[in-house]
């Protein structure tokens, strides 16, 4: 089963750039973030077409998540709970039943939180509060699971080309850091830096001052594995070239495949 997280940047701007990849790529699952979509306005269609079951958590012009599924989508919820009064767009779960195991796939587009100090970053570190305790309740629930998305989180200062300039940057706050490192220390897998240790790898490039051509880069998009989702990895890898293509998003997918 190869499951993919790709933060797509809008999906009316990377509809072309998005099903290229698919058809290329062939993902079983693709979970997307900013998809910059209201339900009722998201290509379904075209995704069905494509032969994807299709969920969507959308909101006006911004955030917005979704899951494209080759296999059925059962027990989807939206919202990541702990707080009904927030209205953002963030979070998706479903199940999916491969060929022996059912996996829990929970989708996320964690906030930027910048500028910190501040609102939006109380926001993030509170948000994140919340996903500790839903990473405690997939933990407790002893069975495969994963939570992957873009996580606006640069784990560690390999992670960024240039660790300095993101020193008091909301996704590099040791704050920060530290409510990542605290939901996985509660014995979630990493699942790239367990297959990938090499420097300079990274999941997105500004569009701004050649980035990518001088690959100035962070790694913010991730997969945190429950062990018993980590105990069927079978690879997990980055898809970088794309980045390079006509029109793409800042992000690239990262990708795990898992012999479930």
């Amino acid at each position: 089963m190869k499951i993919a997280t790709f933060n797509i940047n809008g999906i009316k701007a990377r509809i072309g750039a998005l099903s290229d990849w698919l058809s290329e790529a062939q993902p079983d699952v693709a979970l997307l973030q900013e998809i910059k979509s209201v339900d009722e306005n998201f290509p379904r269609e075209h995704f069905e077409d494509m032969g994807y079951n299709v969920e969507t958590h959308g909101q006006k012009s911004f955030n917005g998540v979704a899951i494209l599924s080759k296999l059925p989508l059962e027990d989807v919820t939206r919202g990541l709970p702990g707080d009904d009064t927030d209205e953002q767009a963030r979070w998706i779960e479903a199940t999916v039943m491969g060929d022996e195991h059912a996996v829990r796939l929970c989708g996320l587009y964690l906030p930027n939180g910048n500028p910190a100090p501040g609102p939006k970053y109380d926001y993030k570190l509170a948000w994140m509060e919340r996903l500790h305790a839903r990473a405690q309740d997939l933990m407790a629930g002893e069975a495969p699971a994963l939570m992957a998305g873009d996580y606006n989180i640069i784990p560690q200062a390999e992670d960024a080309a240039k660790p300095d300039g993101w020193r008091d940057d909301a996704l590099f706050r040791l704050e920060s850091r530290a409510a990542f490192r605290r939901i996985q220390n509660l014995g979630f897998t990493e699942a790239f830096r367990v297959r990938n240790q090499a420097p300079e790898q990274y999941s997105f490039w500004d569009y701004q001052a050649g980035a990518w051509n001088r690959n100035d880069g962070i790694r913010i998009d991730h997969f945190l594995m429950t062990p018993q989702c980590a105990d069927l990895m079978v690879d997990c890898q980055i898809d970088s070239a794309i980045r390079g293509r006509e029109k793409p998003s800042d992000h690239v997918p990262v990708w795990v495949e898992l012999a479930a």
